[in-house]
């Protein structure tokens, strides 16, 4: 078992988080599909979050994370989801306007890591990108 620890506490909280961008518009290519890995992947790191597989989809994104215990699944989300808005609002202006700032939908989807393999998950959320990758626009 691949645990971390706190000063005295080990641990293995792993959680496949999923969300999607709002109205589940299909704006996640190319540039805009990197942006938002970079991004998340800065945040995450801001964090102390380990990103144990990732894939940003043309309207989702999928993470499988490691969170520690100390930290809130939904107070991480929120964040995640809140400052990364902001970030690609900085870097793709076209998607927001002066009175709608909105990236993401409200929602999302966590579930534990407990009773599937990590690699399970991560499989899955390959097999994800692959699907989306075959209906991107050329």
């Amino acid at each position: 078992m691949n645990s971390s620890s706190l000063s005295h506490t080990k641990w293995k909280c792993q959680y496949h988080i999923v969300f999607i961008s709002k109205y589940r518009r299909k704006v996640m290519y190319g540039q805009v599909r990197n942006d938002v890995r970079e991004i998340l992947k800065k945040l995450c790191a801001y964090k102390n979050i380990e990103i144990v597989e990732g894939a940003v989809c043309s309207d989702h994104v999928h993470l499988c994370v490691s969170i520690p215990p100390k930290q809130s699944v939904s107070e991480f989300v929120g964040y995640l989801k809140g400052k990364s808005a902001l970030m690609i609002f900085d870097k793709h202006p076209q998607f927001g306007s002066k009175w709608s700032r909105a990236f993401w939908a409200r929602g999302y989807y966590v579930s534990t890591v407990r009773n599937i393999t990590e690699e399970a998950i991560k499989e899955y959320i390959q097999e994800q990108q692959e699907e989306d990758k075959k209906t991107e626009p050329r």
